[in-house]
């Protein structure tokens, strides 16, 4: 539009120069004055008619304002003189936003939040009809702050810390439904950076370490347990040994005199008395002397 509209500009002056010349030098004057002017304004109304898009844009086309029905690919294209160009960019960005929120139990918390977004590139045409350009600060920066106060206020201060990853989720989830409505595809998110008062922070720091004082007190009380347990699991271990030693031993020793017990006779009872008789018989003295009956 701004290559016409010069290109109108040179056609009058030239006109003007065309004109000054044919009074003042002559028709000879008159005619390289037109043909240059002309060259100008054919070479301004050209360029007019040309539009670059740029690799990553999407070109919403106006006539005098108005949106048309189609949109230029990145590229040289083709347009009439009075329509216009806006360049919409459809490739990922980033942008970053600082937010103040409250858990469920009324903690302040701190969050960066990052989110990675692009536009529908088919649908450029209809975000620039009913949005604008400025469509992150219009659209996204109010949804994102939408959602992540929403999403954390469903957490206390607490759980926000343990369930940061769930939380994250539930943020994006939440985004991406609200955004879409306005044809932005939400490719990334993520929680930056979540900082609490230090109020809180040190009261989380006290009961960690009240908490891992309890833990260790039960672990040394748990190792305490253990270690009478085994020593009283040894003990009666000996105690058991030594009494089945016992035990042993002293059914070896019955054992042995039961069977020294059957192996004693009558006949094993002469046996031994003759064999240790030196065959002498014993001297009786007195009147009251008593026959001693020798065994068979």
């Amino acid at each position: 539009m701004v290559w016409f509209i010069l290109g109108i500009v040179a056609f009058i002056i030239g006109a003007i120069v065309v004109i000054y010349n044919a009074v003042e030098n002559g028709a000879g004057a008159a005619v390289i004055a037109g043909i240059v002017t002309a060259v100008i304004v054919a070479i301004l109304i050209g360029l007019s008619c040309m539009a670059n898009v740029p690799t990553g844009h999407t070109g919403v086309l106006t006539t005098f304002g108005k949106v048309e029905d189609r949109t230029l690919d990145a590229g040289m294209n083709f347009k009439t003189p009075w329509q216009s160009v806006i360049k919409m960019d459809n490739r990922v960005q980033k942008q970053t936003t600082d937010l103040i929120c409250f858990s469920s139990d009324i903690q302040e918390v701190t969050m960066k939040y990052t989110v990675n977004y692009q536009i529908s590139s088919k649908d450029a045409m209809t975000i620039y009809k009913t949005i604008g350009t400025d469509y992150y600060n219009n659209i996204i920066v109010p949804n994102i702050t939408e959602s992540v106060k929403t999403e954390v206020a469903k957490y206390s201060a607490e759980s926000l810390v343990s369930d940061r990853s769930s939380l994250s989720q539930a943020i994006q989830e939440n985004l991406t439904a609200r955004l879409t409505a306005y044809n932005i595809i939400v490719v990334s998110a993520s929680i930056e950076d979540m900082d609490f008062t230090d109020a809180f922070t040190d009261a989380v720091e006290a009961k960690q370490v009240a908490e891992q004082n309890k833990l260790k007190a039960q672990t040394e009380a748990e190792q305490k347990v253990l270690e009478a347990e085994a020593a009283a699991s040894v003990k009666k271990t000996e105690a058991e040994a030594a009494a089945y030693e016992i035990k042993i031993k002293a059914e070896a020793e019955a054992e042995a005199n039961k069977k020294l017990s059957e192996s004693i006779t009558e006949a094993l009872i002469d046996y031994k008395y003759y064999e240790t008789w030196d065959g002498k018989l014993p001297t009786v003295s007195g009147s009251d002397a008593t026959i001693i009956q020798m065994p068979d």
